[in-house]
């Protein structure tokens, strides 16, 4: 699942991003109202956490013309210092699902999406599966034919980001970003990682799952492909 974080504080997105990243989620960043507007306009997200003090156009602002415009029902929760009830209900007016205010807990933030993403879908558990591959997102269990497998926090985030695009090939460049941004610790570090997560993944299976494409990148399916 892709979340829009749209926060002008460098610190707090940073915090925001890396914790929601070990989630399991796919994210992007803006931090001033009208980059988060285009990008919330033009892409598609599954829910956006909006801060509302922003350069250039405030989150009220932005989520109104997120809906009214932009057309787009895409679930927002805001973020603010501000806690007033006349603020609430601002918010809230302005077309957001839910509504934070400032510190709060990362867990706590953690908790509100799910549950707004439930609402939005219905209910249920945000699960990933490919083959006998299972990832419950919620808690961060992996399991393969039903036995638990350990991963360190790269390697979730790297499983996350192959079952979501699974059974499509994804580049070498496109996951060193999605781990690390622009800020990849090496050219081997990637492969180190992919080698990692296939030794707990398909080692001590009879199937392969995850699939080197030679001079391309690496895909996640049953079946072999350019091993």
């Amino acid at each position: 699942m892709r979340i829009l974080l749209v926060e002008d504080n460098r610190d707090i997105l940073a915090n925001l991003a890396d914790y929601l990243g070990l989630k399991g989620y796919i994210v992007d960043c803006a931090q001033d109202g009208l980059s988060g507007l285009h990008l919330a306009a033009t892409e598609h997200y599954d829910l956006i956490v909006l801060d509302i003090m922003l350069p250039g156009i405030d989150g009220y602002t932005l989520c109104k013309r997120l809906r009214e415009d932009a057309r787009r029902d895409t679930p927002v929760i805001m973020l603010t210092a501000r806690d007033q009830l006349d603020d609430r209900l601002q918010g809230f007016k302005s077309g957001a699902d839910d509504y934070l205010v400032k510190p709060f807990a990362l867990s706590e933030l953690a908790a509100r999406i799910e549950a707004v993403m439930r609402r939005a879908q219905g209910g249920g558990r945000r699960a990933l599966q490919v083959g006998d591959l299972s990832y419950d997102l919620d808690t961060l269990e992996v399991t393969r034919e039903g036995r638990l497998l350990k991963l360190n926090p790269v390697g979730l985030k790297l499983l996350a980001v192959l079952m979501q695009k699974s059974p499509h090939v994804l580049r070498r460049e496109i996951l060193e970003e999605a781990l690390w941004g622009d800020d990849c610790p090496d050219s081997d570090s990637l492969r180190s990682h992919v080698h990692q997560l296939r030794q707990v993944i398909d080692k001590p299976f009879e199937k392969p799952l995850l699939h080197t494409v030679h001079g391309v990148g690496y895909r996640l399916a049953e079946g072999r492909d350019g091993v």
